[in-house]
């Protein structure tokens, strides 16, 4: 998660990081005032079926509950994040998911 929030920090995306919303979730790194908020999702966060990876129940129901309360989600799976070698390709990683806008956003 920090390593996370260091890339960001180095590709100028400036965020709250362990940001807690007024109803009481926390999110890994958000950007408030825009309501977008990145969820780092290690291990536990998902259930392996078969040949893929599928959220688990938890994580579906906080994304569903921020998503009902207005935020934008970007979610990191760990899997994505532990494949990208160097600084270059985590820095190209999170461009790509953070230049996505409201609009075009799935953001899984």
């Amino acid at each position: 998660q920090r390593e996370v929030a260091t890339a960001l920090t180095r590709i100028g995306w400036d965020h709250a990081f362990e940001f807690v919303t007024e109803e009481g979730l926390s999110i890994d790194m958000a950007q408030p005032k825009n309501m977008i908020a990145i969820e780092v999702d290690g291990p536990y966060h998902y259930i392996k079926c078969t040949d893929k990876y599928i959220e688990n129940g938890r994580t579906q129901f906080k994304s569903r509950v921020l998503r009902q309360l207005g935020w934008l989600i970007i979610h990191i799976p760990y899997f994505e994040w532990d494949a990208l070698t160097n600084a270059a390709t985590q820095d190209a990683y999170l461009q790509s998911k953070t230049s996505l806008n409201r609009k075009s956003c799935a953001c899984a």
